[in-house]
């Protein structure tokens, strides 16, 4: 059992486009009315900006922020505090104004604003690195963390390809140490692999085009997720590591951690399998430190330490103040792991990974992508790519060989064959694989408060014969009798009229009419239409358990793998009304076969929801329409709530 403790961050998080003009809005919530404007020369237009919203609320600006946060420019910004009578912070910038801003807040308990324009998430942390003396230092603290964080992804649209590319992977190696670090927990092992995925996606489009602003706001959610990762989990080698060579020897910051991260995680890959894999799963690639590497070598990022400055000869030292001091960290450090490390770091050499004998395809990939440049439909064209970008990543990581591939496509081609107008294998592959329920589940998720859907299967006909209400559809078949009394309503409850409804099953034996050669005409199938209160009724029979046609290749494959090929017992509907959204949905017969057990020994496709598992209330004597029955027969008495269309 895994034990974890986790803490939430109480930041107040304001997302979107145009956000900026929310900031004095913000600041007045705080209770403020003397506010600090912090910011860097750099950052001019974008402090312009901030001085008309914030409007009378201003009283002072300091814009010598400077990276690794000085203490000398905490103590001259401290002095504009101390002046003017300051009651909040505001920054805007990157790393270097929030870390100045955190080093006031600590020292003054003043709240703050940050306002970011990069992705280096420290804006969310409790976290304050600072540098006195040639050395930095970090300390954690609730009285760090800012009170609210304002994202614009319109401010980010000006930030240079380079500075984002570096500034996105500092983000990445916020949310790879948290997927290693002894206090990581479940909450914040789901935002670092959303992270890592979305920056995946996101950096190669704005390396690409800048000026792409969906992916800037997916790379700027992302850094967001990563912060807050790193908020709430401890550091390991590649931050201190990075705050080493910053703060000691004057590199850049996020230049550094882009060129650390990879072998960063080379270092420690053997001591954090577990992690590894999961990270190069949410980068589509077989191995993670060359699948970072090779990420910042394709969007252009630094890849060696020489090119940042760091001479030759201090990499000995680097490395003795790195292990000087321990700290949590998957592996055991030593001075000369790290000094191997740096050494590889300076070079700009690709790390030897977990699977050295894969090339790096990443540019195929890429021009397979660029190929779907000219595809008109915007939705068609991020499906296909994603769809490569998946399948690619799938051969890579599984070292594919042509035989397997060919096993695959073989399949494939026989499913194709044994298709029919009757029999559809390719939806039976989608069902069992449960694919066909993630869709019916992503779908029914927008529609809360009214009845879950389910999915088609294969025996649904288009156009079955109409039937009056009271009918019976079973056409004769043995089995027992059924008497269905169904009312459709909206969601508020009102009977939906002239709703058209089609109701499909098996027979007593579990199979469909269009398996039963032997049938002249469809039979358990008819379409009603709801009278004026919403309401249908019919004859039929009880509706049993039933295997899916396990002859093809979907049936040994379910074979194969130990898993039976049964369904639940239920009742098809597929209703249409206008004005409303159609629902397709199954009713469960509660207490059948194969509604619970273990993975594998339920539901074939994977299609039952606790809502729909409804009574077959067993009957005896007198029925509903007079009809005489013999024994038992079953009641099913249910309201389907139906969408409206959104306008």
């Amino acid at each position: 059992m895994r034990s974890f403790v986790h803490t939430a961050s109480p930041s107040r998080v304001l997302f979107g486009a145009g956000t900026v003009r929310q900031v004095a809005a913000e600041a007045d919530r705080l209770g403020a009315s003397r506010v600090l404007l912090l910011s860097s020369p750099p950052l001019e237009k974008y402090a312009a900006r901030l001085r008309d919203v914030l409007g009378g609320l201003l009283v002072a600006e300091f814009d010598g922020a400077a990276m690794h946060t000085p203490v000398e420019v905490t103590e001259r910004a401290l002095d504009v505090v101390r002046d003017h009578r300051v009651d909040c912070l505001v920054a805007i910038g990157g790393g270097s104004t929030t870390g100045l801003a955190k080093a006031l807040a600590v020292r003054t308990d003043l709240p703050q604003v940050i306002v970011p324009t990069t992705y280096a998430g420290s804006e969310v942390t409790p976290v304050l690195g600072e540098t006195e003396d040639g050395r930095k230092v970090t300390r954690s603290s609730p009285a760090i963390l800012p009170e609210t964080v304002v994202y614009d992804v319109d401010l980010t649209l000006g930030l240079p390809a380079t500075m984002s590319i570096t500034s996105g992977v500092n983000a990445l190696a916020h949310a790879v140490e948290a997927l290693y670090s002894p206090d990581a927990d479940p909450v914040t092992d789901a935002m670092a692999l959303e992270a890592v995925a979305a920056i995946a996606r996101s950096l190669p489009a704005v390396h690409d085009d800048p000026s792409d602003a969906e992916a800037r706001a997916e790379l700027l959610k992302a850094a967001w997720l990563a912060g807050m990762c790193l908020g709430a989990v401890g550091m390991g080698l590649h931050h201190k590591l990075c705050h080493t060579l910053g703060g000691t020897f004057g590199l850049p910051h996020a230049e550094t951690h882009t060129v650390v991260l990879p072998h960063a995680m080379a270092y420690n890959a053997p001591a954090a399998a577990d992690a590894m894999e999961r990270i190069a799963r949410a980068l589509g690639v077989p191995d993670a430190p060359t699948g970072v590497f090779d990420l910042v070598r394709r969007v252009g990022g630094p890849t060696s330490l020489r090119d940042l400055g760091m001479a030759e000869g201090d990499l000995d030292r680097a490395a003795e103040l790195a292990a000087s001091q321990p700290y949590p960290n998957p592996r055991e450090l030593s001075r000369d792991g790290i000094a191997d490390l740096l050494r590889d770091a300076w070079e700009g050499r690709r790390p030897t990974g977990a699977a050295p004998s894969v090339p790096d395809l990443s540019a195929l990939t890429d021009e397979v992508v660029a190929s779907f440049d000219g595809y008109a439909d915007p939705r068609g064209r991020e499906l296909l790519t994603d769809l490569v970008r998946t399948l690619h990543g799938y051969a890579i990581r599984n070292d594919l060989t042509p035989p397997e591939w060919q096993r695959a496509i073989g399949f494939l081609t026989e499913a194709g064959h044994i298709t029919t107008g009757t029999r559809q294998e390719f939806i039976l592959l989608s069902d069992t694989l449960g694919v066909s329920s993630v869709v019916d589940a992503l779908a029914n998720s927008r529609t809360p408060g009214t009845t879950s859907s389910a999915i088609l299967g294969p025996f649904y006909v288009a156009g079955p014969p109409a039937a009056e209400h009271g009918s019976d559809i079973a056409g004769g078949l043995s089995g027992t009798p059924l008497w269905s009394d169904i009312r459709v309503t909206g969601p508020e409850g009102k009977p939906v009229a002239e709703a058209v409804v089609d109701v499909w099953q098996s027979n007593e034996d579990g199979f469909y009419d269009v398996q039963l050669p032997d049938l002249e005409g469809p039979v358990l199938r008819a379409r009603f239409t709801t009278d004026a209160d919403g309401r249908l009724t019919f004859w039929s029979i009880l509706p049993s358990e039933y295997p899916i046609p396990d002859d093809g290749p979907v049936g040994r494959m379910l074979s194969a793998v130990g898993r039976h090929p049964y369904r639940a017992p239920h009742l098809h509907f597929l209703i249409n009304a206008p004005g409303y959204q159609p629902l397709i949905t199954q009713l469960f017969v509660r207490g059948g076969a194969y509604l619970d057990g273990a993975p594998g020994q339920r539901d074939a496709v994977f299609g039952v929801k606790d809502d729909l598992i409804t009574d077959f209330t067993p009957r005896t004597g007198p029925t509903p329409d007079g009809r005489p029955v013999d024994g038992e027969w079953r009641l099913l008495d249910f309201t389907f709530r139906i969408a409206r269309l959104a306008r």
